[in-house]
């Protein structure tokens, strides 16, 4: 044989090994691409909203960073749903406390497909953002919104874990008669629907207590001088105000009150209850002037939950607690442990188990909802304020 032939014999040889050596590999990698590919992880879009900007964009970014904490926990812990693991992803928006930015919020959320929703912070933007995920079938659970209204319009989507104004203001109204022996009592609002619920509810517990309103008057949640009203009422000779609004407009308004000598005590909801308040009343508060009230409350056991997620929140955020956080934080974690149960994260599944959440031990205490969707035996906190900061005075259901 020539060298001609035999090298062309070689390559024949090599070109039938390599076809046989494709035509066995060739069910491998069949068999390789029949197998099944790893499940991705599900995502799962929460929505939250509150002010981020505007006059109490501290509280808004206080609840943002509750909503943000929660999901980081959850997706550091791993869940899963529906035999996968899933991870939590926060959609955040801002509604300016506005009732049409709000409602333009709540639209994006729904247009986005998010599961649930944790919010909104103010009774004005909650309650015509609740028809919206109510059309959609979507669950929300507010850590704030305490205008009664929230919760009676008959929707089966509409949760919140916080007492509403009739137990708030009513408290508050009591306390002001009984506790601080109030004779002559005078009443702001800011015209929202936080705002004049929880005034109104609060001249109903005066009243029932045997209380007097001498006088009724309003401003709006962007107002900054307040004399003409301030005027008014101090020729009523009032031993107690009653704000029915925000810290950003009650830190002004006691400032004013110092500068026309209205020494009466000054009284407010949730919206005043800040760490912030101090600072807006360009230190004007005198030690024990104000009493204010939080909607929830933990004693006992509780507060060393509490304690420490205020720790942990300092430590991620470098940044105090608020007021609104913690709520936020088991808002949140309410809805995951909710559709844990419901092994989905569709809210048509999970809406139902949602709905009968009981004893869910959360930062806040002890959260089951009632066919209204109301948070049962909801606490309060009542605090005051002594040397520039919170002091707790008791814990009242």
């Amino acid at each position: 044989m020539n060298r001609s032939i035999f090298a062309l014999s070689l390559v024949s040889v090599a070109m039938l090994a390599a076809c046989g050596k494709k035509e066995e590999a060739a069910p491998a990698a069949a068999a390789a691409s029949a197998a099944p590919a790893a499940p991705a992880a599900a995502v799962v879009k929460i929505g939250h909203v509150g002010p981020t900007s505007g006059a109490i964009a501290h509280l808004g970014k206080d609840n943002e960073n509750g909503a943000r904490m929660a999901i980081d926990e959850l997706n550091a812990k791993g869940v899963t749903i529906g035999g996968a693991k899933v991870t939590f992803e926060l959609l955040a928006e801002d509604d300016g406390a506005d009732p049409k930015q709000g409602t333009a919020a709540a639209q994006k959320l729904v247009d986005s497909k998010v599961a649930g929703v944790v919010g909104h912070l103010n009774s004005g933007t909650s309650i015509p953002a609740s028809k919206i995920y109510s059309d959609a079938g979507i669950p929300q659970v507010s850590p704030s919104a305490t205008n009664p209204t929230f919760t009676r319009q008959g929707f089966k989507t509409t949760f919140r874990v916080v007492a509403d104004d009739v137990h708030l203001g009513g408290t508050l109204g009591k306390y002001a008669v009984a506790e601080l022996k109030g004779k002559s009592i005078a009443v702001i609002d800011d015209r929202t629907a936080y705002g004049q619920g929880v005034a109104d509810e609060f001249e109903k517990g005066v009243a029932g207590a045997g209380g007097k309103t001498v006088a009724r008057e309003f401003t709006n949640d962007k107002a900054t001088d307040f004399t003409s009203i301030l005027t008014k009422i101090k020729a009523s000779k009032p031993d107690v105000v009653f704000f029915g609004g925000m810290d950003a407009v009650a830190g002004p308004m006691i400032r004013q009150m110092k500068q026309l000598g209205i020494k009466a005590k000054f009284m407010g909801g949730d919206g005043i209850c800040s760490g912030e308040l101090p600072k807006l009343s360009g230190g004007a508060m005198a030690d024990g002037q104000v009493v204010c009230a939080e909607a929830g409350g933990v004693e006992g056991e509780a507060k060393v939950s509490m304690d420490d997620f205020k720790a942990r929140f300092k430590t991620k955020f470098n940044a105090d607690v608020q007021i609104y956080a913690p709520y936020v934080y088991d808002a949140t974690n309410v809805l995951v442990a909710a559709m844990v149960k419901a092994d989905s994260s569709d809210p048509a599944k999970y809406l139902p188990v949602l709905a009968q959440t009981a004893d869910y031990k959360g930062v806040t205490g002890t959260i089951s909802f009632d066919e209204k969707g109301d948070i049962k035996n909801g606490a309060l906190t009542l605090y005051t304020y002594k040397a520039g900061a919170r002091e707790q005075i008791a814990v009242v259901r």
